[in-house]
């Protein structure tokens, strides 16, 4: 095994089964900011449905340990334990990445938001709430607009939910990526990487216990959950002995099996937990699936149902544009919503639609606004990643 993770750190690694589980996880939460019901009129043959959509929030842990995990990749992968490249070199590629879509959906939104305004302004229509809720307003303040193009509308308790309401993770997201290189990374070359776990989980949850809930909306302590995903890449690849030992004698898969089920009791409301608990345990259990899922490919393992299921080629193809996807659904499902209010259709039949229309709509154009503005400014190793050259 030893000799296998030498021998992979010779060449750039891609796991496709990271791409299939951004691309389902997207679309679970794209699913999640579904809102099927007619005012209280939900009918009961969906209930069931519904209350299995309530757990959006996984979906964000998974991107919150996944981008950890990928950032960290080259870095446990290196002889030196240093980014590949300059600092400079690093923020130019992450804003490549996030910032031209980011920027793209924030002026759509305020273009549509302009043409609502002009419309109220100059004729009889007004914006219905209630036919329109959902993951995007176009009631928002020049203060929402401002903290959201500065990305630091997740600091801000009354703004981090107006305009796009995912897009509170990209800014939460935005200022790890800073903050890995600048404090993470170093606080691991020095003092090891269970020390950067607990410094990180102890500066996220400061604010939660100390600071009377300072910056509760941007989630502080998914920086600790960050450097869970982290920690996945470091025991994945390390050849530190303590690190290799750790790797091997663990059972992985058996212990995300055993977090993935903690993690659904604590979220349990009338547990009376904070909700970092939860999603603790949510992280653990991903970081141990990366390391589970990732060894069985270095050690050529026949696949689990499981890592089948996330290199299936529809998945993967969910996660080249997986990003865009999270990005432009609310406003979709929000139109689209209310399209369906005004049309003479049974409850039923508005939440068949509303599933229907709205997921197969979120992707086309999700697709096509991945086209012409996220694929673009991927570096070009992205742009030719495919499924049968991806594994190492």
């Amino acid at each position: 095994m030893t000799i296998m993770i030498e021998k992979s750190t010779e060449k750039r690694l891609h796991l496709p089964y990271l791409d299939g589980l951004r691309g389902l996880a997207s679309l679970y939460v794209v699913l999640v900011h579904v809102e099927p019901g007619i005012g209280d009129q939900l009918p009961e043959s969906w209930s069931l449905f519904v209350r299995a959509m309530k757990y959006g929030a996984f979906s964000v842990i998974s991107f919150v340990v996944l981008s950890g995990y990928v950032l960290m990749l080259p870095v446990a992968r290196s002889t030196n334990g240093q980014l590949s490249g300059t600092l400079i070199n690093y923020i130019k590629r992450r804003s490549r990445r996030i910032l031209p879509p980011y920027y793209m959906v924030l002026f759509i939104c305020l273009l549509i938001a302009g043409i609502v305004f002009i419309f109220e302004r100059f004729t009889n229509f007004q914006w219905n709430e209630v036919a329109g809720l959902g993951s995007f307003s176009p009631k928002f303040s020049l203060i929402d607009f401002l903290l959201h193009l500065l990305i630091i509308h997740n600091l801000d308790g009354s703004s981090y939910l107006t305009i796009n309401p995912p897009m509170w993770t990209v800014a939460t997201e935005w200022q790890m990526y800073f903050i890995f290189p600048l404090l993470l990374l170093p606080i691991w070359r020095r003092f090891g990487l269970f020390a950067v776990v607990m410094i990180a989980f102890l500066i996220g949850l400061t604010p939660v216990y100390l600071l009377n809930g300072l910056f509760a909306s941007a989630n502080p302590w998914l920086l600790g959950i960050f450097c869970l995903g982290m920690a996945a890449a470091d025991i994945g690849f390390s050849q530190k002995p303590q690190l290799i030992a750790i790797r091997n004698s663990l059972p992985w898969g058996w212990l995300s099996v055993i977090f993935t089920s903690i993690a659904f009791l604590t979220e349990w409301r009338r547990l009376g937990l904070h909700i970092w608990i939860n999603q603790t345990f949510a992280g653990l259990a991903f970081a141990c699936l990366f390391i589970s899922l990732t060894k069985s490919i270095i050690e050529d393992k026949k696949p689990s149902l499981i890592l089948r299921i996330l290199q299936h080629p529809l998945a993967i193809a969910l996660g080249t544009f997986s990003y865009s996807l999270y990005l432009i659904h609310g406003p979709v499902l929000v139109l689209v919503r209310y399209f369906l209010f005004y049309l003479p259709i049974s409850p039923d039949m508005f939440a068949a639609a509303s599933y229907l229309l709205g997921t197969v709509m979120s992707l086309i154009i999700a697709y096509l606004f991945y086209l012409f503005f996220e694929r673009p400014f991927m570096s070009s190793f992205l742009k030719k990643s495919k499924v049968k050259n991806a594994v190492i």
